[in-house]
């Protein structure tokens, strides 16, 4: 798609600085005069304007390679430029649809469509790339980094390892038994209430 872009517009560069130039040319030896103005002004802009067009169309068309050879979305100036190309070739359409006829109208409408169809692929194409996470810093990646032991619902995985005679644990805390209560003191003797005294 961005190849047929890049071709048209740069088609459209030559024919518009051609036509413009032509029309200078026509204006300057036909001696031709609108409302007034001076032959040899309105032919030197319409061959300034022929020339600068046809830069801009160029330069377009540029991008637009660049953009098929690169595999790249447009950034920057060039996306710029190709935003207002589809914009010109809008209001072109517009005029030709008055002026020209249907199919300079059709021309200018699938122009772009084209246009807006490149800056929207690529676009598309380079959002995924751009959302896809990052290794996470706990899991184990190619180079044999070390990971972080979990347990079953993603918590730290206990301590194991328990020595034999000393009963202490990996980390050297000793293991914590049950609680003792009190010992045990024996039968408790209870004396019975002293009973009435008689006087």
């Amino acid at each position: 798609m961005a190849w047929i872009v890049a071709i048209v517009l740069f088609a459209e560069a030559l024919g518009i600085a051609a036509l413009n130039w032509f029309m200078g040319v026509v204006v300057d030896r036909q001696d031709m005069s609108l409302a007034g103005l001076d032959p040899d002004v309105m032919s030197t802009s319409s061959k300034a304007g022929g020339v600068v067009f046809g830069l801009y169309f160029a330069f377009c068309g540029l991008v637009a390679l660049l953009v098929a050879l690169r595999n790249r979305p447009p950034a920057g100036f060039g996306r710029v430029l190709l935003i207002s190309v589809a914009v010109v070739h809008g209001l072109l359409g517009a005029v030709a649809w008055g002026l020209l006829g249907v199919p300079q109208f059709l021309f200018m409408v699938v122009m772009l469509t084209l246009i807006v169809l490149l800056l929207m692929t690529y676009d598309a194409q380079a959002r995924p790339a751009a959302g896809q996470p990052g290794p996470s810093e706990g899991s184990q990646g190619p180079d044999g980094a070390a990971a972080t032991a979990q347990g079953p619902k993603g918590e730290p995985a206990p301590d194991e390892g328990v020595t034999g005679a000393t009963g202490v644990t990996g980390k050297g805390v000793p293991p914590q038994g049950p609680a003792e209560g009190p010992r045990d003191a024996g039968p408790t003797v209870v004396s019975a209430p002293p009973g009435p005294t008689t006087p």
